[in-house]
């Protein structure tokens, strides 16, 4: 049977949005992320959700709904400024935030603090490069689960209190601004430009330095390579891109030269 062009036009209407419709009926059909995680698929975490899946454009409310952590505590874990929609705040806007730390406090860090918070699997090994603020680790101890690992991995992995002010004028108090004796990281082995590892504070100009071909970096990029002396983490951003997604590509490629 041969189809005029009204009966043809007809079917194609009906297949296409009685297929939306169906499948919308059937939850099949989503306009927008859900922001859910992963799930461990074992392990005696199987069915929980991963924290490693936490992604940059997750809110800290997708974190609160999936993780089960006040909002309250993220918020001052993170120094957000009070009196925002601390529920809306995205993962990623911690890259923009805080530029002028010597580490980077960005989707790594709210990964490492979530699962922490709840004592769930995490690699420890791979987040050598990973720190948390006085403040998240004064929450970790007193309100988190961590396993002895993890409670044995904070200390060295949190930033000594006088780096940064908290950016709305200090919502926590005396005791949780300050971090233990044994719990401030020294500043001197933050900067770890030295060992070759691409943090934060890393410009293209260090991958140069330490052997990087112009080549190779244009080529990870997709583009030609920008101005030597500006931060990756502050490339990224103007992409609209994640530096804690994008750095692993480059830390391989320094990685071979050592």
């Amino acid at each position: 049977m041969k189809l005029t062009s009204f009966p043809l036009a007809v079917a194609i209407f009906v297949l296409m949005f009685g297929g939306i419709g169906f499948t919308t009926a059937m939850n099949w059909w989503q306009t927008e992320s859900t922001k859910i995680p992963a799930k461990y698929s074992e392990g005696e975490a199987a069915g929980e959700f991963n924290p490693a899946d936490i992604r940059g454009s997750y809110t800290f409310e997708s974190i609160k709904d999936s993780f089960g952590i006040p909002l309250e505590d993220l918020r001052i874990a993170f120094r957000v400024p009070a009196g925002g929609n601390t529920a809306a705040f995205s993962v990623k806007s911690l890259e923009t935030l805080y530029t002028d730390l010597p580490v980077e406090m960005g989707t790594g860090s709210v990964r490492l603090f979530t699962a922490f918070y709840k004592g769930l699997p995490y690699d420890l090994s791979a987040n050598a490069d990973t720190y948390l603020f006085p403040e998240a680790a004064e929450i970790l101890k007193t309100k988190g689960s961590m396993t002895p690992d993890q409670a044995a991995f904070l200390p060295g992995h949190t930033l000594t209190a006088d780096l940064q002010a908290p950016v709305d004028g200090g919502t926590a108090n005396a005791a949780t601004a300050q971090p233990a004796a044994d719990s401030a990281a020294p500043v001197p082995t933050v900067h770890v430009a030295a060992a070759m590892t691409v943090t934060g504070q890393t410009t293209f100009q260090n991958l140069l330095d330490w052997g990087v071909k112009p080549d190779a970096i244009a080529a990870l990029l997709g583009e030609p390579m920008p101005e030597p002396g500006m931060l990756m983490k502050d490339y990224f951003a103007s992409k609209g891109l994640e530096f804690s997604s994008m750095k692993g590509k480059f830390q391989t490629e320094v990685d071979k030269l050592k």
